[in-house]
């Protein structure tokens, strides 16, 4: 497995708790050194570890959230 580089820039919310401690979050992230992404996935109580996740351009999270306000109308 090949090493990377990650930078949360911004925490912008905890979307839920595990029973066992791991968060859910929204995160604003850079990965290795690129221009940072809007990113989704599970992170450990101590931050050591996280778990698959996906990421999404500023396009891509306004496109979301007109297909999320459409399912929620």
């Amino acid at each position: 497995m090949s090493d990377f580089k990650y930078e949360i820039v911004e925490r912008l919310g905890v979307l839920s708790i595990s029973g066992s401690g791991w968060s859910k979050e929204l995160n604003h992230i850079s990965w290795n050194e690129r221009e940072p992404k809007y990113d989704i996935r599970e992170w450990s109580p101590d931050r050591s570890k996280m778990s698959k996740g996906i990421s999404f351009t500023k396009d891509e999270v306004a496109k979301l959230s007109a297909m999320l306000q459409d399912i929620l109308n």
